[in-house]
Parts: structure tokens; sequence; C-alpha cells
């Protein structure tokens, strides 16, 4: 508990008679206590901020897998994305030999990419539904060049998770077209 202390102050001899004057000391050792009591408390009950990741399905390193056959997929489902350099993005649906849409340039937020990924997705359930395969949705195909950056590739994977698209990959190799059209596209 704090105390306050106060001096006797009274002379022993006559005379003049003189204010006392008082001696104030305020013992801070229990609110001290109970600052640092509060500190821990607060320590131990918070919960730290955690760090967010996205799960990612690799393949297997092992390529010489007997058991692994090729999947045939649908070139009106499939919509490939190429990432360039100075945060350019190329877009075509189909196959780049007869592409049903693009290829275009885009950019990144949701008055690009993101809207022709919702609508393009909306036209590949509607094709899935008139086929009498309602479930099948759009796959997309990341494909980032050596020139384009990690927060480019980051990006794109946020905006596959908003906009709900479920199949897609990440591709390295690009061929001659995609290279000539992305570097064509990047000038």
């Amino acid at each position: 508990m704090a105390e306050l202390n106060t001096g006797d102050g009274g002379g022993g001899k006559g005379g003049k008679v003189r204010s006392k004057k008082q001696n104030s000391k305020v013992d801070l050792t229990a609110m001290v206590d109970l600052a640092f009591l509060l500190i821990t408390f607060f320590m131990l009950t918070t919960s730290l901020s955690k760090p967010q990741s996205m799960d990612l399905s690799l393949p297997d390193k092992d390529d010489k897998n007997p058991e692994q056959k090729d999947t045939k997929v649908d070139e009106n489902r499939t919509m490939t994305v190429m990432l360039g350099d100075d945060n350019k993005i190329v877009y075509y649906m189909g196959l780049l030999a007869s592409p049903k849409v693009g290829p275009k340039d885009i950019a990144y937020g949701k008055d690009g990419i993101r809207r022709e990924l919702l609508k393009q997705k909306k036209n590949v359930l509607a094709y899935s539904a008139a086929k009498g395969k309602p479930d099948q949705g759009i796959i997309v195909i990341i494909k980032p060049t050596k020139k384009s950056n990690y927060r480019n590739l980051v990006d794109m994977l946020d905006e596959m998770a908003i906009s709900g698209v479920d199949t897609y990959a990440i591709v390295p190799e690009f061929s001659p077209e995609e290279t000539k059209l992305i570097d064509k596209k990047a000038e």
C-alpha cells in the first residue's frame, strides 16, 4: 500500500512559531508491481499475428512415373496468362493457333485481370453446362517469363483466390509463338 510519511517537524524550544514543513514520500512499489503484472498478463494472453500462406500442390520430383498419363483438357476451358516484364500481362483463351479470345494486354486489379477471369469463368461454366458437365470450371495456365518479378506471380495467385478459380497451373515453358507474342507486346 502507498503510505504518506510525514516528518515530526516539532522543535523542543519555544520561540517563534513556524509552520511545519512536511516531507511527503509516496511508496510506488505496489503500483510498479501491478504494472508488471498487467504487462505480463497481456503478453501471455494476446495472440500474435500469424503469417498467411497459400497452399500449392507441387508435382513429384520423380518424372519417370509409368502410371502417369497426360490429361486431355477441352481448349474452350483453358485460359493462358503470360506475365512479362514491367507488370505486363497478356492472356488468351483456347489455343494460341486458334484463340477463342485474345491475345490481349490487360492490367492487374479488379478492373483488369479479375474482371476478365470472372467473365471467362462464367462463360466456361455456361459452356460446360451446355455440354452436360456443369461441374467443370475454367483452367488457368500462368506462365511467368524470366523478366517478370515475384510480386506479379503472387498478385496473379491472389487473383485466382479472389475470383474463385480452383484449377490453375504455373508453367515456366513458352512455345516460340508465345515468346514472340510476349516480346512483341512488351515493346
